[in-house]
């Protein structure tokens, strides 16, 4: 039959399994929005394109699934690049269609004509611009395989008005897709696996460190198992946060720059490092040089990715494992299952026995003193009266995105969604709206800084008018917190240009947008706040007056050794 290029969409759409688009219209997708209002697909209109970016993000992250947005040419197309490349720095599988100018008009500086291909070039795993109509099908089903296979990452799909128009006939959608240079087939090699396992056996001190890719290969339920087996202590990095329950006695929680002292120590002083989907960010590093200098000459590393440009590329790997990090750890489970000989917990005594000497010494903690809120005990609330819940938690970034990753405690993988490498301020809210999405009935709480959450307040008018009752922390401490923090520990208290002292108030805000604003003033006011909020059954903002300059502890100074921790 033939179909319309804007038909055509829709169906591939419905046919990959698409649930919710994101978007915001515009002249050069009126094809599509027609054929959207005839079919009556699901689709949220966010109020700026950056949201529908971070939302398709956010519902990809929580879900597993590929987030998809829908966007116009030029401005509509550069608008969505930040949230692109956020997706891009944390390997989150999303489609960003952008419309374009019709292809006669491509190269004249026509209306609203943008070179988003050109511009997305460096930020995106692979991009189409669709000439022909009767290539529309088999582009839209190539992007949603490479988006979601092998490493994932943003696909961006440019098209142009006229493709939208023109006819075609539609025989169907390809259930095999085929391309060439490029494969997803990365089972891994069982002889690396078994050296593995050799290494896991002959190691007094082991460590896993593990990553967003444990987390996006739903590799949880292996790596509890092999870690409860083998009594072997679990570190995360920030985007690792979820892949291991927080309060298992064997997770050390946080490594890096504000990582837990024993997370960091146990990370300089083990005798076997099992990278697992983690990349040896600076932020976890610290000073590359000197990054486990005391164990370096007896250190092993293990590095398991399903990116083999991603191994050795920053620390070198005694053992590279390429492969899909659940089949990689299934294997490795039943490898260590026959080691019966092996009494893992008495193996593995010594080491406890040194990690909880650095837990006991400098455990996480702050100052509870003085008449202001601490935002740590905000957080710490948060998470006492949403614990028992089906809980979500997105992220701003700052030092609200540190504080939330030290103090909230994470039983399920997917349940922590924050900007990591990219660092992208107002991230946190949109993308808890793509989670709530997601899970209607699920609670969904964006812990936020005053200044971050600016960024993207507009996206209020869009949880009210779908119903997505996400709630927002927000932590008022009146100041760009973290750049404070480093302006105070190393410009000498030279607060430049880091004053937020003329915030709206939150609560008519939200208010105006017909959400629902919160204040707490004083420590006794936070419990009560949050048991409110958590009840309502509408979006609300949660403005916590907090102690202006508390901050975040412990730190590695930047380019500082790891092990060289500021203890606040």
């Amino acid at each position: 039959m033939k179909l319309t290029g804007a038909q055509i969409f829709v169906e591939c759409l419905k046919r990959e399994g698409v649930e919710v688009l994101f978007g915001y219209p515009g002249g050069a997708v009126l094809p599509i929005y027609d054929e959207l209002y005839k079919s009556n697909f699901n689709h949220i209109l966010v109020r700026h394109e950056q949201g529908a970016t971070h939302m398709a993000d956010g519902y990809a992250r929580s879900t597993g699934k590929t987030g998809v947005c829908l966007v116009t040419s030029g401005p509509g197309g550069t608008n969505t690049v930040t949230g692109i490349c956020t997706s891009f720095m944390d390997s989150t599988p999303m489609i960003v269609f952008t419309g374009q100018v019709p292809t006669a008009l491509i190269g004249n500086d026509a209306f609203q004509e943008a070179d988003i291909l050109g511009i997305t070039r460096p930020i995106v795993k692979h991009s189409y611009l669709v000439y022909k109509v009767k290539d529309l099908a088999e582009t839209i089903r190539e992007a949603f395989y490479i988006a979601s296979t092998g490493k994932p990452g943003p696909v961006l799909v440019d098209l142009p008005k006229d493709v939208l128009n023109d006819t075609t006939d539609f025989d169907g959608y390809a259930k095999q897709v085929t391309i060439d240079n490029y494969t997803a087939n990365f089972k891994p090699n069982k002889g690396q696996v078994e050296k593995m396992a050799d290494v896991v056996v002959e190691a007094e001190k082991p460590l896993f460190y593990v990553g967003g890719g444990a987390v996006s290969a739903n590799a949880s339920e292996e790596l509890l198992t092999i870690a409860e087996l083998t009594h072997i202590p679990v570190v995360m990095t920030l985007m690792g946060l979820g892949s291991f329950p927080s309060k298992h006695p064997l997770s050390l929680n946080m490594c890096g720059m504000h990582g837990s002292y024993a997370a960091n120590m146990s990370m300089s002083h083990n005798d076997l490092l099992m990278a697992t989907g983690s990349r040896f960010d600076d932020r976890v590093t610290g000073k590359l040089d000197e990054f486990a200098m005391n164990a370096r000459s007896k250190q092993r590393v293990v590095h398991i990715d399903i990116d083999p440009s991603s191994i050795s590329k920053n620390v070198r790997a005694n053992i590279p494992v390429v492969g899909d990090i659940k089949d990689v750890l299934a294997i490795l489970l039943e490898i260590l299952k026959t080691k019966t000989s092996v009494n893992w917990k008495e193996k593995h005594e010594a080491w406890w026995k040194e990690i909880r000497d650095w837990q006991n010494q400098y455990p996480l903690r702050y100052s509870s003193s003085g008449d202001a809120i601490k935002p740590q005990y905000v957080i710490e609330e948060i998470d006492r009266q949403a614990y028992d819940q089906q809980v979500f938690y997105s992220t701003e970034v700052g030092q609200c995105q540190m504080w939330a990753a030290q103090y909230l405690n994470f039983k399920k993988n997917r349940t922590f969604v924050t900007s990591g490498g990219l660092g992208t301020m107002g991230f946190g809210f949109p993308a808890g709206l793509g989670i709530q999405a997601a899970y209607p009935d699920a609670l969904v709480v964006d812990i936020a800084g005053d200044g971050s959450i600016q960024m993207n307040t507009q996206e209020m008018a869009t949880a009210v008018q779908y119903k997505l009752p996400v709630k927002v922390a927000i932590l008022n401490n009146g100041f760009l917190g973290m750049v404070r923090q480093w302006q105070e520990m190393f410009y000498d208290n030279r607060y430049s240009h880091t004053d937020m002292g003329f915030n709206p108030d939150f609560v008519k805000l939200a208010e105006s947008y017909g959400g629902v604003g919160l204040r707490a003033r004083t420590k006794e006011e936070v419990p009560e706040i949050i048991k409110e909020a958590f009840s309502i059954k509408k979006p609300v903002f949660m403005d916590f007056i907090v102690d202006r300059e508390e901050n975040v502890g412990p730190m590695v100074a930047p380019g500082a050794s790891i092990t060289n921790m500021v203890l606040l």
